[in-house]
């Protein structure tokens, strides 16, 4: 059947000239790489009034986030639970979306850092330094020429910074993917389980708008472009240093390729300026955090001193937390379950659908990845930290049927009310 417009043109993978340039490598290898360099066929100008369709779906799904927070708020406020698993009492909504990191961030925009670390039997206690300072410095900006909330200045900037990664990442998709994965990308991006801390004044929607754009940028190839927007990410949430490391695998990809496709010496220096940028604006803070509190490793400390009731204390070593996690309650149970999962987690990033999406992407991805097993530990924010993959939402395996779409975003509904239970209102987000 003939497609009706141009828009229903799907992408697909064709091999580019460049692809010959994998001679000499082994044969998984040289179609792996191959895969992630093809052209795509398809790419189409997003159709009028598109971007008016994604900014009225950010829209519901703010709703529902806001909707379904108040209800909680109110059956917590009426049947007297307190907030969180300490039963904190919250008077007032405006508390109930400024909890846990969102107060964080608000002591840092009102106080500063703090100069002395917290510290019980030489034991670095949890602190503000674990939480980087483009948000509270926002907060305390608006605040400073409003005079409103520093909370509500938090809460906008959320709001608002989700509404531009919403639509970044619809623009990012639509590069590398067919409309309709690109627009159910966005969909479950949306409504996602975790999608209600876009609307508290936590720093997640702006890490995301600058992560998204990064990426985007490094897909058009303006590279120089990509160093102001990754070193503001660098101190907006943890997690650049993946970027950086994507950054690194895209420069090695185009250098091996460079005779069959152009790698010119200005592109060459703008992604290494770049990618070197970021790395080392995404190491500072430990090296700041040192010299203000006068602490060897203090921002290390800081981290780790969230483990010590699920793990208990110990020197933080790379690549270990997942293993040390679930090596303590499963034993080697838990080591082979560890390995499952990077297993399950390889060959999702690897398999020919997801490669589908470009080089740029699944390097991030796979570099995000293995930031996450590298050094956090997994918990219950492991889910949150899970968002900057959300660009894999374009996977056009998510919506390949009409009933995988629908039971996706009834799944992603469900899991959000629970989410928004047990990771807000009762437990730890």
């Amino acid at each position: 059947m003939v497609p009706t417009s141009r828009q229903d043109v799907a992408l697909s993978p064709r091999r580019a000239p460049s692809s010959r340039g994998w001679r000499g490598l082994p044969r998984a290898l040289s179609e792996w790489l191959s895969d992630l360099t093809s052209e795509r066929v398809g790419v189409e100008p997003i159709a009028s009034g598109t971007l008016t369709k994604v900014v009225g779906i950010w829209a519901i799904g703010r709703a529902v986030n806001l909707g379904l927070l108040w209800l909680f708020f109110e059956i917590s406020r009426l049947a007297d639970l307190g907030f969180g698993p300490f039963g904190i009492h919250v008077r007032t909504f405006l508390t109930f979306l400024t909890g846990w990191d969102a107060d964080h961030y608000l002591n840092i925009a009102r106080t500063g850092y703090p100069i002395r670390l917290p510290m019980e039997e030489g034991i670095v206690q949890p602190n503000d330094w674990a939480f980087l300072p483009v948000l509270p410095f926002l907060e305390r900006v608006g605040h400073d020429l409003t005079g409103v909330n520093e909370g509500i200045i938090g809460i906008i900037v959320s709001i608002a910074a989700s509404l531009g990664a919403t639509l970044v990442l619809f623009l990012l998709l639509r590069r590398v993917t067919t409309p309709q994965a690109s627009w159910w990308g966005i969909v479950l991006f949306t409504f996602a389980p975790l999608s209600f801390v876009y609307v508290l004044a936590y720093a997640e929607s702006l890490f995301l708008l600058l992560v998204f754009t990064a990426l985007l940028l490094a897909i058009k190839r303006q590279y120089l472009l990509i160093l102001p927007v990754g070193v503001l990410a660098a101190y907006t949430r943890p997690g650049v240093l993946a970027l950086a490391l994507g950054l690194g695998i895209v420069f090695l990809v185009r250098w091996m390729q460079h005779r069959t496709d152009p790698f010119p010496w200005t592109q060459r220096l703008s992604l290494a300026a770049s990618g070197i940028a970021i790395a080392a604006a995404g190491l500072s803070w430990t090296y700041i955090a040192d010299a203000v509190t006068g602490i060897p490793h203090a921002y290390v400390r800081t981290e780790t001193a969230w483990w010590i009731p699920l793990v208990g204390t110990g020197d933080f070593v790379p690549m270990t937390p997942w293993f040390r996690f679930f090596g303590t309650y499963l034993n080697v149970f838990g080591i082979l379950l560890v390995l499952a999962i990077m297993a399950a987690f390889a060959w999702w990033i690897f398999s020919k659908p997801t490669r589908k999406l470009g080089l740029v992407i699944v390097a991030y991805a796979a570099s995000y990845g293995l930031y996450l097993f590298g050094v956090f530990l997994p918990q219950q924010s492991t889910f949150r930290l899970m968002m900057p993959l959300s660009p894999l939402l374009g996977d056009e395996r998510f919506s390949s049927t009409q009933h995988r779409r629908q039971w996706l975003l009834l799944g992603c509904l469900g899991l959000q009310v629970v989410a928004a239970f047990l990771l807000w209102t009762i437990g730890y987000p």
